[in-house]
């Protein structure tokens, strides 16, 4: 049962960052803006990718998860 607490911590805390990144998610400009995040406009559409975003925010939630693995 004690590992089943955990999880619930750890989802909690997930929770919590996910939160803070949507609240501030505006206040980055930068943010969504990098260089390697792909943007191809055509007539009619646009097709977004945030590729260097996406990699960024995986190393930070790599290291925090780590640390709380430790």
């Amino acid at each position: 049962m004690a590992g089943f607490g955990k999880a619930l911590i750890y989802l909690g805390i997930l929770l919590v960052v996910v939160g803070v990144i949507f609240l501030l998610g505006g206040k980055i400009p930068w943010l969504g803006h990098l260089p390697g995040d792909l943007t191809i406009e055509r007539e009619g559409y646009t097709f977004y990718f945030p590729l260097t975003t996406c990699i960024l925010i995986s190393v930070i939630i790599s290291l925090v998860l780590y640390f709380f693995r430790r």
